[in-house]
């Protein structure tokens, strides 16, 4: 009986215990969990008080610290400071700020964060120690492979993939010198390989560079690779399957997405004038303010405006030829500046004898207007013959992943 007794007892002592040991790790379970330690932009912002906003349309930088307790002096003070690194004067409507202040009864700032894009950002040092630097959020790459059809536009190819439509311009950089966007056929096909980029791995950022691409137009495939020629400067262009450069002395179109309204032609009865006369130029019909390019490097020798032409611009590109663009809303040269092919020289309008915002594009030729359509112009520099074998052991493997997509159909 003792013995059964001493045995209860073990038993009794032993649940307790083990209900004790049960408590405990339920008491530990329920401990709250540390706070997560919330950093950005270089600073752990439990450390501040933070204030985010908007740069709204007429606002400047005094404005912004004033509303936020800096004095006109410390204005002055930062904006001589940090003028080599940040323009004050150049802060952007819809951009977004952050002000990080200290936890004091006077809530005193400290640093302004201003941001130029999702990825790069500026940090004004904005307290007793005056400074300003530049810095990047961290971004990871992620490699994607995509193919589409056209049905109408290439823009409606890419919304119908559920892709971002920098894509568009991407394909259109590649083979504006090679293929005529405005003449895209239903059926026609395109794969792509290319990086994207992401704040945080989740948040898009944009297309970081293209790897390879081909776009079946025409029945026919041309092929783009990316290939780098000058690893001192780590210059690149796309090259296709036979080495051959894609970029040629001059773009297809001086703009991006339009149509062509007016080709050129020696006899058209004019819109405005309600006379025939020859129209000497090509007709881009786009939204007021479209960005127009430059075709070709060279010289701007006018930017002007008269009442036929409207605001206009004349690029003189070497001593063969010379471009010039018509009815522009606004100019953006001036006479005897420098240009690069694809710079944007102005915006698309309607001044002078125009109907509706379009830009007429006109080319000479040793003096002579000429239909560049019909022109066999100059390409850019190829591949050397003794590093061809180099680039085709650098793009087979493109190729092949290039193929191994299957082709979308409509």
């Amino acid at each position: 009986m003792k013995k059964f007794s001493f045995l209860f007892l073990l038993l009794l002592v032993f649940a307790g215990c083990k209900e004790e040991t049960k408590d405990k790790a339920v008491a530990e379970t329920k401990k709250p969990a540390p706070k997560p330690i919330v950093k950005e932009f270089g600073f752990v912002l439990d450390d501040f008080d933070v204030v985010i906003d908007t740069i709204e349309r007429g606002d400047n930088f005094g404005y912004i610290l004033d509303n936020h307790g800096v004095d006109r002096g410390k204005v002055f003070e930062i904006s001589e400071k940090v003028k080599d690194t940040f323009n004050p004067a150049r802060i952007t409507a819809g951009k977004k700020y952050i002000i990080l202040k200290a936890k004091d009864s006077a809530h005193t700032p400290l640093h302004f964060i201003y941001q130029n894009n999702k990825i790069d950002y500026t940090v004004l040092n904005i307290g007793d120690s005056v400074s300003a630097y530049t810095s990047k959020k961290p971004v990871s790459v992620k490699r994607r492979e995509v193919s589409g059809v056209i049905t109408s536009s290439l823009s409606e190819a890419m919304q119908a993939q559920g892709l971002s439509n920098l894509l568009v311009y991407q394909l259109s950089d590649i083979y504006q010198w090679s293929i005529d966007f405005f003449k895209l056929q239903k059926g026609d096909q395109f794969k792509m390989i290319y990086h994207e980029k992401y704040i945080d791995d989740t948040i898009f950022a944009g297309i970081e560079s293209v790897e390879a691409a081909v776009f079946k137009h025409s029945d026919r495939p041309f092929y783009a690779f990316n290939y780098e020629t000058d690893s001192v400067t780590g210059q690149a262009s796309f090259y296709d399957e036979e080495a051959k450069a894609l970029q040629s002395f001059f773009l297809k179109a001086p703009l991006n997405y339009s149509r062509i309204s007016s080709r050129y032609q020696r006899r058209r009865f004019h819109p405005v004038q309600k006379r025939w006369k020859a129209h000497l130029g090509t007709d881009y019909a786009a939204p007021t303010g479209t960005p127009i390019k430059t075709t070709a490097d060279g010289v701007v020798i006018a930017s002007s405006y008269t009442s036929g032409n409207g605001n206009y611009v004349k690029v003189r590109h070497n001593q063969k030829y010379t471009t010039q663009y018509l009815h522009m809303s606004k100019r953006n040269v001036r006479n005897g500046q420098a240009v690069k092919q694809g710079d944007v020289i102005g915006f698309v309008g309607s001044t002078g004898l125009a109907t509706g915002p379009h830009v007429c594009y006109r080319f000479w030729v040793n003096g002579k207007q000429v239909d560049p359509y019909r022109q066999n112009l100059p390409t850019a520099k190829q591949i050397e013959d003794g590093k061809k074998d180099e680039y085709f052991a650098f793009i087979e493997p493109l190729k092949t992943a290039l193929d191994k997509i299957p082709y979308k159909n409509i």
